[in-house]
C-alpha cells in the first residue's frame, strides 16, 4: 500500500522489482503503478506481449518477464509515468535506467544531469545516453540514462536543466 505522501514503499518496490534472474538477462520494465484506476495503454502498446492482460481494466499491470524485451515502449504509451526499464547488464559500473520525461528542455544526449529519488532528493549524477522518441506519435519521450548500478532503482527522475559543465 503507498504510503500517505503517495510515494511507494519499499514494500511496494519488492513486489514488482524482477526477479534476480531475470535483471542478469538484460532490459527489463518495472512497472511501478499501484493504483487501480482504468488504464491500459501499456498493455495495448507492448509489442511483444509482455505484459499480462487485465481481467479487469482497474486491476495494475503485471509482466511476462520472460518476453520484456526492455524495448521502453510501454514507458513512452503510460499516462501516469509509472514504468521504467532497468538494464544491470549496461556496463560493469552502470546500469541503464529509461524513464519518462515530460519536462523542456529534454535533456541534450552525452549531457549531465542530477537524479532523483521517488521523494525529489538528490542522489547523485547520471550521463544522458539518448532521448527516445516515438516516431510518429505524441507520446511522452523516453530518457536513457547511464546510473551507478546501486542508484538503478532509485533514481526517478532528474533535475530540470542538467548541470552547466561539460559531459
Amino acid at each position: 500500500m503507498l504510503a500517505k505522501t503517495g510515494v511507494p514503499t519499499n514494500e511496494d518496490i519488492q513486489k514488482v522489482m524482477p526477479t534476480e534472474k531475470r535483471a542478469e538477462q538484460g532490459p527489463v520494465a518495472v512497472m511501478e503503478c499501484f493504483q487501480k484506476i482504468p488504464c491500459d495503454p501499456c498493455f495495448t502498446a507492448c509489442p511483444k506481449g509482455a505484459i499480462k492482460e487485465f481481467s479487469d481494466i482497474n486491476d495494475t499491470p503485471s509482466m511476462i518477464e520472460s518476453k520484456c524485451t526492455g524495448c521502453g515502449i510501454c514507458v513512452a504509451y503510460c499516462p501516469g509515468l509509472a514504468i521504467f526499464v532497468i538494464d544491470y547488464t549496461y556496463s560493469d559500473d552502470e546500469g541503464l535506467l529509461k524513464m519518462p520525461y515530460e519536462y523542456l528542455p529534454l535533456p541534450a544526449e552525452g549531457s549531465r544531469v542530477e537524479t532523483l529519488d521517488r521523494e525529489g532528493r538528490l542522489v547523485g549524477t547520471a550521463r544522458v545516453v539518448k532521448v527516445q522518441r516515438i516516431k510518429g506519435q505524441q507520446k511522452t519521450p523516453v530518457v536513457w540514462l547511464a546510473v551507478p548500478k546501486e542508484l538503478l532503482m532509485t533514481v526517478r527522475n532528474i533535475l530540470g536543466g542538467g548541470i552547466s559543465c561539460g559531459g
